[in-house]
């Protein structure tokens, strides 16, 4: 069976710390390099629940896409919730990477598995990586739709295709109007309003749109908004993540047992839609 150290090699091959954020907190947390690894899960969040599985399972490393640490620590004492989260790790001998921004800058990243949980053409990055010389690795992803769809009907395939959540997925714009080319981005998208209208496509699916920047987005053009959960965007990239260690294990004969987290960690747990449809009229006094 393959140490951890050269586990951690090949998926520094897929997703190269050099590539991530500078503000991104990316890599090993815990784990002894010379630790025999068997089975690996894959998440979107290191919490609780995700290592209670992790533990259940009998894994040897969790890789999650979201940094345990990012703004750093002086405590991991086990009476704070993320200090339990490292503990209940090292007690069990599960250790922790983490692939963030360097995933999403990929090629294959992050955006490229929602375009294909969607069925979209990837037609190239949607804020290209300068230091990629073929233009293929870099932020979200500009695609195009095998037919045109409305921004209904678009809409209700997010829906249907992305994980469920209790937001499901929110709209800006006619939902009449006719979609051919869409700007996908996992997780938090509005930064990138200028390289979406830059892209003069039809439309802009991620997550954590915020007021200001989506009613800014909508006064510039008719562009229309669909506002996913942040986790249900990220996690295709898990199953995509999966599969390509599936393939470095078989090629290189590790036997690894890879398994993709199911459990849903989005933090929202219900929605309650309106009573009344917005009208004219104003808010209520």
């Amino acid at each position: 069976m393959p140490r951890l150290s050269e586990v951690i090699a090949a998926l520094d091959t897929l997703w190269p710390p050099e590539r991530a954020e500078g503000w991104d907190a990316v890599g090993t947390v815990c784990g002894e390099p010379d630790q025999e690894i068997t089975r690996v899960l894959f998440a979107v969040d290191p919490v609780r629940e995700i290592v209670d599985e992790a533990v259940k399972l009998g894994v040897n490393l969790l890789v999650t896409h979201h940094p345990l640490y990012l703004r750093g620590t002086t405590t991991v004492a086990a009476d704070t919730f993320k200090g339990r989260v490292v503990h209940t790790l090292i007690k069990n001998d599960i250790a922790l990477h983490v692939a963030h921004t360097n995933a999403d800058r990929a090629d294959p990243g992050v955006s490229d598995a929602l375009a294909g949980a969607l069925d979209l053409r990837v037609v190239r990055p949607l804020v290209p990586d300068p230091t990629d010389p073929e233009g293929r690795r870099g932020l979200g992803r500009v695609c195009e739709l095998d037919h045109p769809l409305t921004v209904r009907e678009l809409a209700a395939r997010a829906a249907g295709r992305l994980p469920a959540t209790a937001q499901g997925i929110r709209v800006a714009g006619d939902l009449e109007a006719v979609v051919r080319t869409v700007a996908v981005s996992g997780g938090s998208g509005d930064s990138l309003f200028d390289d979406v209208r830059a892209a003069g496509v039809d439309a802009f699916l991620t997550a954590d749109l915020r007021h200001h920047p989506a009613s800014e987005a909508r006064a510039h053009s008719p562009l229309a908004l669909l506002d996913a959960a942040h986790w249900a965007t990220e996690w295709p990239w898990c199953e995509l993540a999966a599969a390509q260690l599936d393939e470095i294990s078989d090629r290189k004969g590790w036997g690894l047992r890879v398994h993709v987290s199911k459990t849903v960690t989005d933090p929202w747990t219900a929605h309650a839609a309106s009573t009344e449809t917005p009208n004219a009229m104003g808010a209520p006094n």
